[in-house]
């Protein structure tokens, strides 16, 4: 099975990297997760003076990860100076440095880490949504180096389409999507709080959670653009990937999931990825990317189609339908006449019992 892939003319032997932040912040770090098997690396976020990092500044569940983290805590030059040469010494991985966050600050970074770096993700976490900001901080990137540039969107991009366009005519060379969704609140009721170390005990939330979000907006910046799309956001199986593939990434980045289940995951996800591509019918990683079926608008109603071999009668079905057309006596029956054919029975059926409105 061929796991390669290419994103802006950076070649992978396969599409998974971390994403940047706290398990890529110094080279022991990095050269640990690169011993998984993973296809590319991806420094924590660099700018021109150290993050003070308020503590607590991670707490996790089993489907997201909520975080007061910054950019990174060491100043540039430890990582000029030390962590990059010493990573380099010894890997042969492609390797993008997430620099942030002005253009001045660019200007300083670019120059002085472009001998390391096989391209650039530029973390717009605090400069959002605005196109003429992201044209100048491409600018300064391009005038510091020849290396490609990627721009990592924040979900508050209210049009990812349009934004991956302006990006693609600013001279951008790939877009990573997305960052983490916030502020969030995570409440306590123990400790009557937040958990976080942040003053007003905000956080940004991350993870299996925001998906479906990074799925939209990775479909959306496709319609855009036809720059290389790198999926983040919610990634924590061989299959998550896939589906970012599918949706039309050329490559995926976790971090939340590795966070939740353990680092070893990144291996897992490796090792597992041929025979998941296999069994979805594809033949090698760029057979997966941008597989999804186009769709139209439909107004048809279907009605649910009760398989009562399977159906164990627990009644969830008649529980959610919103609108009173199934009931249960000795098997669940369905009101034609009533059902609207709205998929929720089909989507909360926990034995697969029921067909015929989504597939």
């Amino acid at each position: 099975m061929n796991l390669s892939t290419e994103v802006a003319g950076i070649y992978l032997k396969n599409p998974l990297m971390p994403a940047s932040g706290p398990l890529t912040g110094d080279h022991r770090k990095m050269r640990a997760i690169e011993m998984m098997g993973v296809g590319a690396m991806v420094t924590k976020t660099i700018s021109t003076v150290a993050a003070k990092v308020p503590r607590p500044c991670i707490v996790a569940d089993k489907d997201f990860v909520i975080n007061t983290e910054l950019w990174s805590e060491f100043p540039p030059d430890m990582w000029f100076e030390e962590f990059l040469p010493q990573y380099k010494k010894y890997s042969g991985l492609p390797l993008i440095i997430s620099l942030g966050y002005s253009p001045e600050d660019l200007r300083k970074l670019v120059p002085l880490f472009s001998e390391f770096a096989d391209g650039f993700e530029l973390s717009t976490h605090y400069v959002a949504d605005d196109p003429s900001l992201m044209k100048e901080l491409i600018s300064a990137v391009k005038e510091g180096t020849d290396k490609p540039v990627f721009l990592k969107f924040d979900p508050s991009v209210p049009d990812p389409a349009e934004m991956a366009g302006a990006v693609q005519e600013s001279g951008g060379d790939g877009i990573v999507a997305i960052n983490s969704l916030g502020p969030v609140y995570p409440f306590d009721r123990k400790a009557n709080r937040s958990l976080m170390g942040s003053g007003d005990g905000f956080g940004w939330i991350s993870g299996p959670v925001i998906k479906k979000l990074s799925l939209s907006s990775v479909r959306r910046i496709r319609e855009g653009c036809s720059l290389p799309i790198i999926g983040v956001g919610g990634v924590s199986s061989a299959d998550d990937v896939i589906d970012f593939l599918s949706c039309g990434a050329s490559a995926v980045q976790m971090l939340s999931g590795a966070l939740i289940n353990g680092k070893e995951l990144f291996k897992r996800i490796v090792d597992s990825l041929p025979s998941a591509l296999e069994k979805r019918g594809f033949e090698s990683v760029k057979d997966a990317i941008d597989s999804a079926e186009r769709q139209k608008e439909s107004f048809e109603v279907r009605n649910p189609v009760i398989d009562h071999d399977k159906c164990t009668r627990c009644g969830l079905c008649v529980a959610v339908c919103p609108y009173f057309a199934l009931s249960l006596d000795e098997k669940v029956e369905v009101d034609t006449a009533e059902c609207f054919g709205c998929g929720l029975c089909e989507s909360r059926c926990p034995v697969g019992a029921i067909g015929g409105v989504l597939t």
